[in-house]
């Protein structure tokens, strides 16, 4: 047998010990001392409905006005809701005014504009619910100067111009003037730049470009006010839903890319993601939620499967002062808070015990 020298006596009770220090401080090793990613957990006790208010139908549109005010658009009998950041009532209008609520924003003079594809229009509100403009003829579908086929969304730049994503019949971006004028159009059906498959949401950023996200071809197209078309961020996400925050972040929320037809089938979604890009176009942030569970008929959900932080359909998010975020989906009926979460108490990882 092979005797030890003295080195290698000498070395082997140091590499023991070596080999236990590492161990003991391995709880240390393998997550980050200062959190580098931001989570964000549901508040499950958000919002405080009163019992009065009805909790039913596609939560289709958010929006934060001035005042951190949540905005929520629903197919319900109590279609446009309002609720503070902590989730207190503030007031709920807009009963037997509309059919099939899609989007709500905040114009920069505090109205509230709503687009509703079932009456083929789109309407300028006051906080108190006092109808100031309508822009479609209520009920008449049309692809002119005066009428929509189904419009989906609309932008208010800070001088009043408007910009109608007429989506789901037209394919097509109608501008107005800030008294509702028509002023011109832009967009076909198709797939190449500058032409829809389905133009579902649009926003515009400080600097007054135009991002409209083409669902059904999974692209966001941005484009001047001119209507020029100027870029495409494709392959990325099936982008349902668009904000923009005060510094030109763009949040986006839909699922991960796909053929929205496959086998005759529209799938629709297979997951819940969200991101956040900057304004020329990179990808700030990725964050998803499960997909939830609402049983075999999404005609008539059984939300009561639903637990809090799950989805089905995110189709609207916003983002109050503080950086929590709002999300509404259709078939989980229901608008959810989400807070950032940047810090946690000192948790052990499993496996602490062996280093990596």
């Amino acid at each position: 047998m092979r005797k030890l020298s003295n080195l290698s006596i000498f070395a082997a009770p140091l590499i023991g010990l070596v080999f236990h220090q590492a161990a003991a401080e391995a709880q240390n090793l393998g997550y980050a001392k200062q959190p580098t990613i931001t989570e964000y957990d549901v508040d499950p006790d958000w919002p405080q409905r009163p019992e009065h208010v009805s909790g039913k139908g596609w939560v289709s549109g958010i929006a934060i006005d001035g005042k951190d005010q949540v905005w929520i658009f629903n197919r319900g009998s109590d279609p446009i809701q309002v609720y503070t950041t902590e989730g207190k009532f503030v007031r709920t209008w807009g009963k037997d005014r509309f059919k099939d609520a899609h989007q709500l924003r905040i114009g920069p003079e505090g109205n509230i504009w709503v687009a509703d594809f079932g009456l083929h229009i789109v309407q300028k509100y006051t906080p108190e619910g006092e109808l100031l403009l309508t822009l479609g003829v209520r009920g008449e579908k049309g692809e002119d100067q005066t009428h929509f086929n189904m419009p989906t969304d609309m932008a208010i730049t800070p001088a009043g111009d408007i910009f109608v994503t007429d989506g789901y019949g037209n394919r097509r971006i109608v501008h107005f003037d800030k008294d509702g004028k028509f002023i011109k159009t832009w967009g076909e059906y198709g797939s190449a730049p500058g032409q829809f498959v389905l133009p579902h949401a649009i926003v515009v950023d400080s600097k007054g470009l135009l991002y409209v996200a083409d669902r059904n071809s999974g692209r966001i197209q941005i484009f001047n006010q001119e209507g020029k078309f100027l870029d495409q961020w494709s392959n990325i996400i099936m982008p349902w839903g668009l904000t923009v925050t005060k510094d030109d972040q763009l949040w986006v929320c839909g699922s991960s890319p796909h053929w929205w037809v496959r086998n005759g089938k529209a799938p629709e979604f297979k997951d819940q993601l969200f991101m956040r890009f900057s304004s020329e176009g990179v990808v700030q942030q990725v964050w998803s939620i499960p997909l939830g569970d609402i049983g075999p008929n999404k005609s008539k959900p059984d939300v009561s499967r639903l637990k809090p932080g799950e989805a089905v359909g995110v189709h609207c998010i916003a983002q109050d002062s503080k950086g929590n975020l709002y999300v509404g989906d259709i078939y989980g009926e229901r608008a959810q808070k989400f807070v950032p979460v940047t810090a946690r108490p000192k948790e052990q990882p499993e496996g602490a015990d062996v280093p990596l």
